[in-house]
């Protein structure tokens, strides 16, 4: 064949090759500026466009939305044909115009059309990049990275109809599983990276994982967080039927258990009746209160404690938690005390936290934690049964909810915090926590930081309390729990999904309660116009967005510098405490040094949130998901992987 024949056919026969593999047709389908996606979902899809709706639209939340709603698509051509993004950056261009198009054609007019641009500024926004996270551009390669066993947790957790709420959590636990070997092929993972990666992840589980795939609404709705128009479909009646046929035995299982219950108590009580009991008379040795052996705490009389608040009048009831009710109580020597009456000990978890505060907290002595005096247990009380009760010395100013929360009843009548006790407070708070994890051996987590758990003494000064759930740490591990404890929207993430308790599950809690004292406001704002708001999220998206000082109360708004410049470095403390990645955070020694001026704040690092339920999104920025780590996961006790 002459040469000039042949170099005249070669590009057709090079053309023909390509077109025939799943590369080349994507080549193909998208290099020549052609988008690759079918969109023709986007009018019909029950997707809701409220967040885009307005004159002023949230562009935060119509972004997220936009971005997800595209999602689909991109989910639906990996499923169809294992390529991750698109090929190039005109396709990529091409997809944003024809994604803005197909929005526009909806028949009911849906907004966002015009705001597509905004929210993708980039062309090459979706192009795939072998950069991308540790080079995986395929579903094959992602496979061979994540590894068999990871990828069959996420298929057979993702698989099912995710219109569950437990099975979309077992989703999302699969997910962040999965991510972790993707980040740990990535040499030198930056954060961006990481980021990258679960957006792989999200992607695989849309497009590959789910049974359904992408365009099914429950899919869209637990996967890519896309909020509905209208609610995922019910469950059939078959189904009610089956749940109902289930139900019954086990209600009746659960009606012997308590008669049995009952029964127990009613023998029990029979018994205690029988004992020759006698009250020791006022002034007699046996009422003395005395030393509990290897505590150093004070083993309290019942009567006394009776006596000092009045036989627990309501009336000296100053405090209520998820473990006991606190009252107001004079001993004989005078001291003022709060008495702490644990609830219902017999039932679980009340004597273990019981018994956990008293060992935990009898030898601590710092000023920033609340001195425990001693403690009090009746075990034979025909009426009550085991009661059992913890004296503290008295804090007059009651606990830091009080003073952060304007919107608490009573809290209009105190004067809002000035910067200087809001500073105090903090550094208080930060520095009996450095106590707890570096001042004793083995260190001390204390699981529930949070402002309800921070008493003010007379002279505003903060102490820290309720040492209930604390746990003492294992040497050289990290501790794994099947029992969370804690309260919602405070706890790190890692811990929430994984049980998987450091040092920085405490630094992670702390951060939060930074940015309420701060703010002013609750850690989930419940009255959010597009639904509840993490106080994470709210003060994250203000600090990337330049506007740091928004993050305050209007008390603290007109700080002018150098002590403006100083609230700052306490803003960006608490959102650096507080971010979902643990690697990223500081100690609570380094946290304590940068609040006081004495260690420079890093950059303030870009962060990938957690796969997860119903607020799994792409982020404002570029093509990466993200999530916030408050609402997904288990339900804790009151109410991710390490990366």
């Amino acid at each position: 064949m002459p040469t000039r024949r042949l170099l005249r056919i070669l590009p057709l026969l090079l053309a023909l090759l390509l077109a025939g593999s799943p590369d080349g047709a994507a080549a193909a389908g998208g290099g020549n500026g052609t988008c690759p996606l079918d969109l023709s979902y986007v009018p019909t899809f029950p997707w809701d466009p409220a967040p885009c709706a307005g004159a002023a639209p949230n562009m935060t939340a119509c972004c997220q939305t936009l971005l997800s709603v595209l999602a689909i698509g991109l989910a639906g051509r990996l499923r169809a044909t294992g390529q991750f993004r698109v090929p190039s950056a005109a396709a990529s261009a091409a997809c944003i115009a024809d994604f803005a198009e197909a929005v526009a054609s909806a028949p009911a007019s849906l907004p966002g059309a015009s705001l597509v641009p905004s929210c993708f500024p980039s062309p090459d926004e979706f192009a795939v990049s072998p950069s991308f996270c540790a080079g995986v551009t395929t579903a094959a390669e992602y496979r061979a990275v994540v590894g068999n066993a990871s990828v069959a947790g996420l298929d057979a957790a993702c698989g099912p109809d995710l219109s569950s709420l437990p099975i979309c959590d077992r989703c999302q636990t699969a997910g962040i599983v999965a991510t972790s070997p993707l980040i740990a092929a990535s040499a030198n993972a930056t954060t961006e990276s990481q980021q990258n990666c679960f957006y792989l992840t999200v992607m695989y589980a849309a497009g590959i994982s789910s049974a359904e795939g992408p365009t099914s609404p429950t899919a869209a709705h637990c996967i890519l967080g896309l909020g509905l128009s209208t609610p995922p479909s019910q469950r059939s009646k078959s189904n009610n039927a089956a749940i109902y046929a289930t139900t019954i035995p086990i209600a009746f299982i659960l009606l012997l258990s308590v008669l049995a219950f009952f029964v127990w108590r009613k023998t029990r009580h029979a018994k205690n009746k029988k004992r020759n009991h006698t009250i020791p008379e006022e002034g007699s040795e046996d009422r003395r209160p005395h030393l509990r052996p290897n505590t150093g705490s004070i083993q309290f009389d019942i009567a006394e404690l009776s006596k000092g608040t009045d036989n627990f009048a309501d009336r000296n009831l100053i405090g209520r938690g998820g473990f006991g009710v606190v009252y107001r109580g004079v001993l004989a020597d005078g001291s003022v005390v709060a008495v702490k009456k644990m609830l219902n000990p017999e039932m679980d978890g009340g004597d273990e936290e019981f018994t956990n505060e008293v060992e935990i907290i009898s030898h601590l002595r710092h000023r920033n934690l609340v001195p425990l005096r001693g403690c009090c247990i009746v075990d034979d009380d025909i009426e009550d049964g085991k009661q059992m009760f913890l004296v503290y010395d008295f804090m007059p100013n009651g606990s830091l909810e009080e003073f952060i929360f304007r919107d608490r009843v009573g809290s209009s009548k105190r004067a809002a915090l000035t910067w200087a006790q809001r500073r105090n407070i903090i550094m208080d708070v930060a520095k009996g926590l450095e106590y707890l994890h570096y001042g004793v051996k083995p260190a001390i987590y204390h699981r529930d930081i949070k402002a309800t758990n921070i008493l003010l003494d007379n002279e505003m000064r903060a102490r820290v309390a309720d040492f209930g759930l604390a746990r003492r740490s294992r040497e050289g591990q990290s501790h794994l729990t099947t029992r969370v404890a804690g309260t919602h929207g405070y706890l790190a993430p890692e811990y929430a999904l994984y049980g998987q308790l450091t040092e920085k599950s405490d630094v992670y809690s702390f951060g939060v309660l930074v940015l309420e004292i701060l703010s002013g406001r609750h850690v989930l704002d419940m009255t959010a116009s597009n639904g509840p708001v993490l106080i994470t999220d709210w003060a994250w998206t203000l600090i990337k967005a330049g506007q740091s000082r928004e993050v305050l109360d209007d008390a603290l708004s007109t700080c002018e510098s150098p002590r403006g410049e100083a609230i700052e470095r306490f803003v960006l403390v608490g959102i650096l405490c507080a971010h979902v990645m643990v690697a990223l955070r500081p100690t609570i020694t380094e946290a304590v040094k940068m609040l006081e001026g004495d260690m420079d704040i890093p950059e303030i690092p870009d962060r990938p949130l957690p796969f997860g339920h119903n607020f799994l999104m792409f982020s404002e920025a570029g093509s990466n998901f993200s999530a916030s780590p408050a609402i997904s996961g288990p339900l804790m006790d009151n109410g991710d992987m390490l990366r």
